[in-house]
């Protein structure tokens, strides 16, 4: 049966999540909706990365399977008028043979936005975490290395994430000065737990703040104590820019070749 890969971009402010919920909009949902609508049967959209509520994404991959040969490039034209102008299908083609977006992703890369100034700002409201102060941003750099490797993250998820393998390896954790107060964390890694991202973020900006101390990063990793890491940031600031699949490896390594593993399959993820 054809299988067609989608690669979308939405503004999650308007969604409950990627992950389809009675009664709620929802990413996936939107986008099954659009493209039953658009081929006239039911299509399921299976997605790369469960996105939580208020998550945006400029690099979401889904694929679906279709029992004909269909025109899939009719969705770039059809979503933003089908289900919103908050959510676009930038890329849309045929797959190879088997293709899933979730069971074959092997790694993702996720952004981190903050709003390191005193005003805040209407332009950047939606898209980024504001911090109404300076940061230190070579101390958050360097806590920021501690995560960089295979670690067991059980510090840094949610309390009702259900995963019971809690070690994943991260390739990057970068933080990068912008213009006009704008920092940004960039992480880079195999898979994710519930959270994870903003908990990292969260957890340098305390570091970046003098709430926490960069040794603190590398005691919350050793005891796996949530409450010894840093808070959870805001849901607005985070991006899923891109999900890697085995020929788009970005510093993610197969599991033969060492430890930096990035061949296990993504678990969910809400970072």
């Amino acid at each position: 049966m054809p299988v067609y890969r989608l690669t979308i971009e939405y503004d999650g402010e308007g969604f409950s999540g990627w992950q389809v919920q009675p009664g709620r909009r929802t990413v996936q949902g939107a986008l099954a909706a659009a493209a039953t609508t658009v081929f006239g049967r039911p299509v399921g959209i299976r997605g790369a990365s469960r996105t939580d509520a208020g998550v945006h994404a400029l690099g979401q991959v889904a694929s679906f399977e279709h029992p004909e040969e269909i025109d899939v490039s009719k969705l770039v034209r059809a979503v933003p008028a089908l289900a919103g102008e908050d959510v676009a299908v930038v890329e849309a083609a045929e797959a190879p043979e088997g293709f899933d977006a979730r069971r074959d992703a092997v790694g993702k890369r996720y952004l981190y936005r903050i709003l390191a100034r005193r005003a805040p700002s209407p332009l950047e409201r939606r898209t980024s975490a504001h911090v109404p102060f300076d940061l230190d941003l070579d101390a958050m750099r360097r806590a920021a290395e501690t995560l960089v490797g295979t670690h067991d993250f059980r510090g840094f998820r949610a309390s009702d994430c259900g995963r019971s393998d809690t070690v994943r390896t991260l390739s990057e954790v970068v933080v990068t000065e912008g213009e006009r107060g704008l920092v940004t964390v960039s992480v880079v890694g195999d898979a994710f737990l519930k959270n994870m991202v903003r908990i990292i973020a969260g957890t340098l900006i305390d570091v970046g703040r003098s709430a926490l101390s960069e040794e603190a990063v590398g005691a919350a990793l050793a005891s796996g104590d949530r409450t010894a890491a840093g808070r959870t940031a805001p849901a607005r600031g985070l991006f899923l820019v891109r999900v890697l699949y085995p020929d788009e490896r970005i510093g993610v390594k197969e599991k033969k070749r060492g430890a930096a593993d990035g061949s296990a399959a993504p678990g969910r993820s809400g970072p």
